[in-house]
């Protein structure tokens, strides 16, 4: 069994600043290419920000400069730090995750989501 956790979401002002975690758990060999997405109500889910195993992150266009991505190996634990925050940026944040499983198989898994809400 494999878990995903995503940690963090709230209220925040606009120009705020949260710290989103996505937590992996369970039956796990190693994770590679994990993934933050949000969705708003009526829109399709959008990708924010993705890191690889290595390390390496890209972002959406819309928060380059804003939000930084990153892993603890370690903690199985993926971090998503924003900053500058926008009402735009209101939306249910949802972490993905490709990993192999102990047993040697592919494993990819979703979150339950969790709510950022920029608002005054």
């Amino acid at each position: 069994q494999v878990q995903l956790v995503e940690s963090g979401g709230g209220l925040v002002q606009p120009g705020g600043s949260l710290r989103l975690s996505c937590a992996v758990s369970g039956s796990i060999f190693s994770i590679n290419t994990v993934n933050w997405y949000r969705q708003t109500p009526g829109k399709q889910r959008e990708l924010v920000a993705g890191i690889t195993s290595g390390g390496s992150p890209n972002y959406a266009d819309s928060v380059k400069g804003r939000f930084t991505i990153s892993r603890d190996n370690a903690k199985n634990t993926v971090y998503l730090q924003m900053h500058s925050l926008k009402p735009e940026d209101t939306a249910v944040y949802y972490c993905n995750a490709d990993l192999w499983t102990t047993l040697g198989t592919p494993y990819n898994v979703w979150g339950q989501g969790t709510q950022v809400t920029v608002s005054s």
